[in-house]
């Protein structure tokens, strides 16, 4: 299956490189190209890609607008949403999460995270740059009020679902999951089917989130997590 992805970037010669290094590789294919967010949001509606690759700072729209736009709470049909950007700033990675991106790629990051963050958006996983997403879960550990957990699941987790949300929160992938936990590959992706189901999220960022939220993160050390 070929992966459809649109590129919106302001600037010609980044996108130019991102489209060489995506279509290098054989599942992935560029529909559209787009200089700024309201040719982004028009293109993205038109076609609706299998992933939407989306700078940060665009003119007329910026990345979060244009991402709040395809991907947000309200949206009935959302498409999904991976932003690339040069600044590796929080309230740029706060934000795009928000609006509903799976993931947050920083330019910086390399060829080999950018096409996993792709390959991960479109089967509905989410991907975000390592540094990136130890400093966000490192920031919802010490804002979480001490003592208080934090939304409780709608059904009660079982014992595998508990372990592989650790796992999760450890930065684990799916491969890594299925050896660690002596289980099959497509047995993880039904746990991970099933914890979204009962925690109300909407992906594994969001499931990382909650196990740091409530504290329960412990049997994976946080240098699994990626470089600070």
């Amino acid at each position: 299956m070929t992966i459809t992805v649109l590129l919106a970037d302001d600037q010609t010669m980044v996108r130019s490189g991102l489209r060489l290094i995506l279509e290098n590789q054989p599942d992935i294919s560029v529909v559209a190209e787009a200089a700024d967010g309201v040719e982004a949001l028009a293109a993205a509606r038109r076609l609706r890609p299998d992933v939407c690759l989306v700078d940060i700072r665009m003119p007329r729209l910026d990345g979060i607008e244009v991402t709040r736009a395809l991907a947000g709470p309200g949206v009935v049909d959302p498409l999904r949403v991976v932003v690339v950007t040069t600044f590796d700033l929080d309230e740029y990675l706060y934000g795009a999460l928000r609006g509903g991106a799976v993931g947050f790629v920083l330019k910086d990051a390399g060829p080999a995270l950018l096409v996993e963050a792709v390959r991960a958006a479109s089967v509905g996983d989410a991907l975000i740059s390592p540094s990136v997403t130890l400093r966000l879960l490192r920031h919802l550990a010490v804002t979480a009020s001490p003592g208080k957990s934090g939304r409780q699941p709608l059904r009660p987790l079982s014992e595998r679902e508990t372990e592989v949300v650790r796992a999760i929160a450890a930065g684990r992938t799916n491969q890594e999951i299925a050896a660690q936990l002596f289980i099959s590959l497509s047995t993880v992706k039904s746990h991970v089917s099933g914890i979204q189901t009962k925690l109300g999220v909407r992906n594994r960022v969001e499931i990382a989130a909650w196990a740091w939220e409530n504290r329960i993160v412990g049997g994976g050390r946080q240098s699994d997590l990626g470089p600070g």
